[in-house]
């Protein structure tokens, strides 16, 4: 059963940090070579908590399709690009996810594959979209009051938004406890989110799209000095 693997991290002195955006163009050599990895991204973060056209030296995240769990876990422990930027980061924090439902591409390819389990437990969305460079500034006006509504949501146990290049790609990432209170927020129809799908729809923002959802399997590290899900019950 497929897993992805979703992890983060935080650099804080400046040569970290210059290192690590150099790693943006330099790891495309090194990830490639990983035993078991299928599709693979790397992304910067914006300011904030990442939902901003404006880059965030600190944070960056890869994002990897393995075969399992048990190798996505071996790999991202083990491996030494995994392992050199653990070594340079302040922290870090790895979230491990088996994909429920996909649609849309990224890059032109279907990177998910969909488990047919009924998914239990806390649960993760992942938007992922090339924006047109002509909407891009109507696109980024919606993005903090989405933002906004999310963190004022007290079931939101994650929320980070990354992107592979500024202003034109933008990933949202947020992990709920179940799939109420995310299709809650997901479906107001007065909120924020509602709001920008409609514009979405009805003006064409986006060149390509893909929405996924998974289940949360396990993670590895911590962000903010403690695991995110410390509170959940879910795998190990």
């Amino acid at each position: 059963m497929q897993t992805v693997s979703l992890s983060f991290f935080r650099f804080g002195a400046p040569l970290a940090r210059a290192w690590a955006l150099g790693m943006m163009g330099a790891a495309r050599f090194s990830l490639p070579r990983v035993p078991d990895i299928g599709f693979w991204k790397l992304c910067g973060s914006g300011t904030g908590e990442g939902f901003t056209p404006v880059p965030n030296t600190g944070v960056y995240a890869i994002l990897a399709t393995w075969p399992d769990l048990a190798t996505a876990r071996a790999r991202v422990s083990d491996t030494r690009i995994w392992n050199r930027y653990r070594h340079r980061a302040e922290e870090d924090w790895t979230v491990f996810l088996t994909p429920t439902s996909a649609r849309g591409e990224w890059s032109g390819v279907a990177p998910f594959e969909v488990s047919e389990d009924e998914p239990k437990g806390p649960l993760a969305a992942l938007t992922r979209a090339t924006v047109k460079p002509r909407v891009a500034w109507k696109f980024w006006g919606q993005v903090p009051d989405i933002s906004a509504v999310i963190g004022a949501d007290p079931n939101v146990i994650f929320k980070i938004g990354i992107g592979e290049v500024p202003l034109l790609h933008q990933v949202t990432f947020s992990i709920w406890p179940g799939a109420r209170q995310m299709a809650d927020f997901a479906r107001d129809p007065a909120g924020p989110h509602a709001r920008a799908i409609q514009a979405v729809r009805e003006e064409g923002w986006f060149r390509e799209e893909l929405y996924a959802r998974f289940a949360v399997t396990g993670d590895m590290g911590t962000w903010g000095g403690k695991s995110p899900l410390r509170h959940l019950e879910r795998p190990q």
